[in-house]
């Protein structure tokens, strides 16, 4: 990925830093519903370097909208984990492995950004009817300890900025349009 950002299992604290800064305080939801427009622009406007990393070891545009993805496929199930159970053990992933042997450099674009507008828009709705008790129940994440509903739900979103500003500068590095534009 070599996005200079903190280890999420080395550093897990770094890393949670990382992610609610850049939701600073912004809406979570309000967040998470602009994502799947921003994707889909990204996707318009990456044309022939959809698939072109910017160097070895660095994620191409689609291979960081697939790591978005697999975190929402993630995020699905721990929410629902975490308000349906009592202390639930919360499996951490390795995300290099999940891009690389999920061949995301390979993946259809729009079946993509299909998958992730299903799956936003649920969790999405799951967290509309969510009380404020459900919010602050607990799971154990494997690599980070204790997090709440309200935490996930809150790092997912920054973790969308993220990895979305990730694919911009990739884009940009490799010839497409400059990092903030779209």
């Amino acid at each position: 990925m070599t996005d200079h950002s903190p280890d999420p299992v080395a550093d897990a604290a770094a890393y949670q830093a990382l992610l609610l800064g850049a939701l600073g305080d912004d809406d979570p939801a309000a967040v998470q519903a602009a994502t799947p427009s921003e994707i889909g622009e990204l996707i318009e406007a990456t044309g022939p370097f959809l698939r072109t990393r910017p160097g070895p070891g660095e994620w191409c545009v689609l291979e960081c909208i697939g790591h978005i993805v697999d975190a929402e496929v993630v995020s699905a199930g721990r929410y629902r984990w975490i308000v349906a159970h009592d202390g639930p053990d919360l499996v951490g992933y390795d995300q290099d492995r999940w891009v690389s042997r999920l061949h995301h450099v390979d993946d259809v674009p729009a079946e993509l950004l299909a998958l992730f507008e299903g799956l936003r828009t649920a969790n999405l709705a799951l967290w509309a009817r969510t009380t404020d008790d459900e919010r602050a129940r607990v799971g154990m994440h494997r690599e980070r300890g204790p997090e709440s509903l309200d935490l996930s739900f809150r790092l997912i979103a920054g973790h969308d900025r993220v990895h979305l500003a990730q694919a911009r500068k990739a884009l940009a590095a490799v010839g497409g349009a400059p990092a903030g534009r779209i």
